[in-house]
């Protein structure tokens, strides 16, 4: 995956692959846009917002590396849907099981603040994997992701109610089309959720167990 779309983000990804945080001084950065992860025939679909600067723009794999990631993976892995609680780099051996990770925008943007044109420019990256994946279920995080999925989903022949059904944590929506498809809606694992607890693990994990379930993948019932 590669692309050169957005200026901004260009520069800002490439900036911060060279000039580096101290504690990674000694390690190659991805400085790339930073593919889904997960298999490609997944059941179960989690948005994000976009890759961090010092996480997924480091280490080419989504949530990896950083805060927001410890706390997704440890979910992930605690309803059997990944194959260890945490995500360090690239070849930790880390597997998700019927489950990929993606985000409406693929480069890290300044202040993990995407414009809206940045959103709309990628959301071709967002449909095709969509037609990719057919999935069955999808966890939101964020009102960012929330309101980036939505009209790409009506683009794919979903059926989304006018007005647009409110994002909200817990929020879930099952919605008519090439397949029935459930979207639940979590708070972001961005530590300004997780560190003041408006996010627990908890909350979180009954998100991912529900959508999970909806999805029909193995033991998740």
């Amino acid at each position: 995956m590669d692309c050169r779309a957005c200026p901004r983000l260009v520069a800002w990804r490439e900036t911060v692959a060279r000039e580096k945080r101290a504690a990674f001084r000694d390690q190659e950065y991805w400085g790339r846009p930073v593919p889904g992860l997960g298999p490609v025939d997944a059941r179960l679909l989690v948005v994000g917002l976009a890759p961090a600067a010092h996480g997924a723009n480091r280490t080419g794999r989504m949530f990896t590396g950083d805060r927001s990631g410890d706390v997704l993976f440890a979910a992930l892995h605690a309803v059997g849907l990944a194959s260890r609680p945490t995500a360090v780099h690239r070849d930790d051996g880390l597997e998700l099981y019927g489950v990929r990770i993606t985000a409406p925008v693929h480069c890290a943007p300044p202040d993990n603040r995407p414009t809206p044109a940045e959103r709309d420019t990628c959301g071709a990256w967002l449909r095709a994997e969509l037609a990719l994946l057919a999935p069955r279920a999808v966890v939101v995080l964020g009102a960012f992701g929330w309101q980036a999925l939505l009209p790409v989903l009506a683009g794919a022949g979903w059926a989304v109610p006018r007005p647009r059904p409110r994002f909200g944590h817990g929020a879930h929506v099952e919605l008519a089309g090439p397949a029935p498809l459930h979207v639940f809606g979590s708070y972001h694992v961005s530590q300004q959720n997780t560190f003041t607890g408006r996010l627990t693990p908890a909350m979180l994990e009954d998100v991912l167990r529900a959508a999970a379930t909806a999805a029909g993948l193995p033991g998740s019932s």
